[in-house]
């Protein structure tokens, strides 16, 4: 009888390029996927029905891709660390195979799950695989964890990259007895969003899935790569890559993505295109740099990196935050982004930039309250990447310069000089002016007649009151 391997999937809803399952796959062709809706994920109070409708469509995906080459992937729901060893022992698995994560809630589960497989005698193995770089092995000379990203960066990129896994053409699936058996100790058919009470009605931005992200992938390398420093921060523009979700869920391999970057990079004979590729490719290395951080540093998830902002005075008006959350803050550019997030669940990441500095410093409201509403909202919402860019924006976090203060009239002029973002997440305000829209000059008349809000801040007025608190708390931590 075949040795089975079960796979236990998490962040990587996908066959190709999947370190864990390439090392099973090299053991042996029996093995099985398996997928656990876990309770403590589902309950949160920090989950984006457009998340888990796009997790959804991996995972059923996912199956067909299971089936396609001869195996199954099975959904379980429940406590990681009674059904994932239960179901190994039901079904007599040799081993479970499982790739690594940085979230500290991650981390406290396989501790959890691998000390009852070893308690039930089943072997066990993990993998980095949804980075590059393993958090171990991008130290500084002296051992130590960088907290800053430019040497971060520096070190990264000089280290070799691995090349995707080979493919795995044909494994071998669970018989019916097995399947019999599985089913009796929880095995259930994957439910939909709406079943697990998550309601999405509007289109996701990508399709989910391996297939759909690496195409997703092939269009980004084919075109706006070539002018993705030029264009990454225009809103308007469609000049990202927009694969943040099937980085998040793992729907494409890391791997995969580094090795279609370096051969443009090095079949490109133009400066502007190597440099723009080089800038995409500083992005990957911002999303390992926040997850490093996570893993090093878990209590990044709870509050401030910098002393000075962990007992920091912040105004926290509830009426503001709601006006923030509506897009209803009389600010056009602001209002725009946080309609965009509201509506289909994605955000452009200068915006997302933009927001996070008005609720911070302009609404001086906790950048937790905001860090959270994104994790509600977002499809691509990801506690590492989140985190890094709200401390980032606060000036909490791992940040040489702290006080960076973003003006909405200035960021607006520079990155939607036409106003096209803001016409056309704002309809009421199509009608005006362009310098209107940008400038946020927008006479009180006209915003009655637009039904617009009036600016619920002065920003002037509150960039000197924030700058103020900061030098206070700054004196009172030294």
């Amino acid at each position: 009888m075949t040795d089975l391997i079960l796979f236990w999937h998490r962040r990587d809803l996908r066959i190709s390029d999947n370190i864990g399952l390439a090392t099973a796959y090299q053991q042996t062709q029996k093995i099985v996927g398996v997928f656990c809706l876990d309770p403590t994920i589902l309950n949160g109070d920090a989950i984006a029905p457009a998340r888990v409708t796009y997790m959804i469509g991996c995972l059923e995906k996912l199956q067909e891709h299971y089936q396609k080459i001869g195996s199954q992937l099975l959904i379980i729901k429940g406590e990681p660390s009674q059904v994932i060893p239960n179901l190994a022992e039901t079904l007599q698995a040799q081993a479970v195979f499982f790739n690594l994560d940085v979230e500290p809630y991650a981390k406290e589960r396989d501790k959890k799950v691998t000390q009852i497989l070893q308690g039930k005698g089943i072997k066990y193995r993990n993998f980095w695989d949804q980075l590059l770089h393993a958090p171990n092995d991008i130290l500084t000379q002296s051992n130590k964890v960088y907290t800053i990203y430019t040497p971060f960066w520096k070190n990264w990129s000089q280290q070799k990259k691995a090349s995707p896994t080979p493919k795995i053409e044909k494994l071998q699936g669970l018989n019916e007895q097995e399947l019999e058996l599985a089913s009796k100790v929880g095995t259930i058919n994957l439910p939909t969003a709406k079943d697990l009470g998550f309601i999405w009605e509007n289109p996701l931005l990508l399709e989910p899935g391996e297939q759909a992200a690496l195409e997703r992938l092939e269009l980004f390398i084919d075109q706006a790569i070539n002018e993705y420093q030029e264009q990454r921060n225009y809103p308007s523009v469609d000049g990202t890559s927009q694969l943040s979700a099937a980085l998040k869920f793992g729907a494409i391999g890391i791997r995969t993505v580094w090795q279609a970057t370096s051969d443009v990079y090095e079949n490109s004979r133009s400066d502007e295109v190597r440099n723009s590729v080089k800038a995409w490719q500083q992005e990957l290395a911002w999303r390992e740099f926040y997850q490093h951080c996570m893993y090093f540093f878990p209590e990044l998830a709870k509050g401030a990196y910098r002393k000075e902002f962990k007992e920091f005075p912040w105004e926290n008006n509830d009426e503001h935050f709601q006006a923030w959350c509506e897009g209803k803050t009389g600010y056009p550019i602001v209002d725009a982004a946080m309609r965009q997030m509201n509506e289909i669940g994605w955000m452009h990441n200068r915006c997302r930039m933009i927001v996070a500095s008005f609720l911070t410093k302009d609404l001086i409201i906790n950048w937790q309250l905001g860090e959270k509403y994104f994790m509600q909202k977002l499809f691509d919402g990801d506690l590492s990447a989140n985190n890094g860019g709200w401390q980032w924006s606060a000036s909490s976090g791992m940040d040489p310069k702290p006080l960076r203060i973003f003006n909405p009239a200035s960021q607006a002029q520079k990155f939607d000089p036409e106003g096209e973002y803001i016409r056309q997440w704002l309809p009421e305000l199509r009608s005006l002016d362009t310098e209107e829209l940008v400038t946020g000059k927008i006479s009180p008349l006209e915003r009655h007649r637009c039904n617009y809000p009036d600016p619920i801040v002065d920003h002037n007025e509150q960039q000197r009151e924030f700058k103020r608190r900061y030098q206070q708390i700054k004196q009172n931590v030294e």
